[in-house]
């Protein structure tokens, strides 16, 4: 079978346009398995008040309720544009196999969504970073770990 990766994306740049006619922000995503779109998503963040509603969040949410998995593997993701890393991360959990894009980082940079400065805050130590870090009630927590391993039929991903 043949890829037609620019047929994806040019669903993926329908979904951004509507979506800025929705006044969302303007990032479209769609994720594929076997030649078949099963998740769409566009951004929603002023939408919802959410900043956790990228595109890319959307569409994985909308192809794993459609799948009925958390996996996503064998799929592949089109986006409008190079994806933040929020998304990235999320792309990750899925277990995607591949994310096509087209615009990138720099366009949207140029477009005022310079996501530059959470890459760079995230190779920094975290005593280094802007956003600070506490950490306390570590054993409280350990304790649920334990719960987690002594489950027999937790399901693990």
């Amino acid at each position: 079978m043949k890829i037609q990766h620019e047929l994806f994306l040019q669903e993926a740049i329908s979904l951004a346009e509507a979506s800025v006619r929705l006044g969302g922000g303007p990032f479209g995503a769609v994720v594929v398995r076997d030649g078949e779109i099963i998740g769409r998503g566009h951004n929603r963040v002023t939408l919802e008040l959410d900043p956790s509603a990228h595109a890319e969040i959307q569409a994985i949410r909308d192809a794993c309720q459609h799948s009925g998995d958390y996996s996503l593997k064998g799929c592949t993701l089109y986006v409008s544009c190079e994806p933040c890393p929020m998304c990235m991360a999320a792309a990750y959990w899925a277990r995607l196999d591949q994310i096509v894009y087209a615009a990138s980082a720099s366009d949207a940079a140029e477009a005022g969504f310079d996501d530059v400065h959470i890459s760079q805050e995230l190779c920094r130590p975290s005593s280094e970073r802007k956003l600070r870090m506490t950490q306390t009630m570590r054993e409280q927590a350990l304790s649920v770990f334990e719960l987690w391993k002594q489950t027999k039929d937790r399901q693990e991903y």
